[in-house]
């Protein structure tokens, strides 16, 4: 029997993907295809205005399903927002959009992947000690959850949809949202649960600050992912 988080092969007017079996259980990073303008709402590329011909047929953006000339949606570009295995036509401002998009996952979702370690502690007043313990802090291959493993302690992963707010900490540890800052020493995370909105605080060990920083950079434009996600969703 299948697991819903088990992987399938669907074909779609667009293309074939990967997807999950159902869709809850597929990566928080994705977004879903969107729906086609239809043919006979438009007689002219909904960019430069030139009309549809035998010779200058209409094409549809696959990330924004508007109508298009050639012209105007000739780039093919990967799309893992949406699990094509294939790259697909895509108009000039979604090819933009979307090659930016896919430097996260082509950099940075492997550093969250791999993970990295930090002190963590539930009082955002408190300083881990040097006997504090050490996780190590990953994301799942999911990409659903956040994960802290540590031989001592045991502690609940976060759901990463859950996430509100990603705040760096910087010295003397007031929480700004700075991203680029040689003196960043960790990250303040607010997520749900079911006891309410709940903070963790992640500090980077001297040990492994440039790892750390990485890691930090990398959740930082994950997040924005999420974010633009929820604002589509509204």
């Amino acid at each position: 029997m299948a697991n819903a988080g088990d992987k399938r092969l669907v074909k779609s007017k667009s293309g074939l993907r990967i997807v999950t079996m159902r869709d809850d259980y597929g990566s928080p990073f994705l977004i879903p295809e969107p729906n086609w303008v239809p043919d006979n709402e438009y007689v002219h590329c909904m960019q430069c205005q030139v009309r549809f011909a035998l010779m200058n047929r209409r094409h549809h953006c696959r990330r924004c399903g508007r109508l298009f000339c050639s012209r105007c949606c000739e780039n093919k570009v990967a799309l893992p927002r949406m699990c094509f295995i294939d790259p697909v036509r895509m108009c000039g401002s979604c090819t933009k959009t979307t090659k930016q998009e896919n430097d996260f996952f082509d950099k940075h979702l492997k550093v969250l992947l791999n993970g990295c370690e930090f002190y963590v502690v539930d009082d955002i007043n408190s300083e881990p000690s040097d006997n504090s313990t050490i996780f190590f802090c990953k994301l799942s291959t999911d990409h659903r959850y956040l994960l802290y493993e540590s031989e001592t302690q045991v502690r609940d992963s976060i759901l990463v949809c859950k996430v509100d707010r990603v705040q760096v900490i910087t010295e003397p540890s007031s929480p700004v949202m700075e991203e680029e800052n040689t003196n960043v020493r960790g990250l303040l995370l607010t997520y749900d649960s079911e006891n309410g909105q709940t903070f963790v605080k992640m500090v980077i060990p001297s040990s492994t600050h440039k790892q750390g920083l990485n890691w930090i950079s990398a959740m930082q434009r994950a997040f924005r992912l999420l974010y633009e996600n929820r604002n589509q969703d509204q």
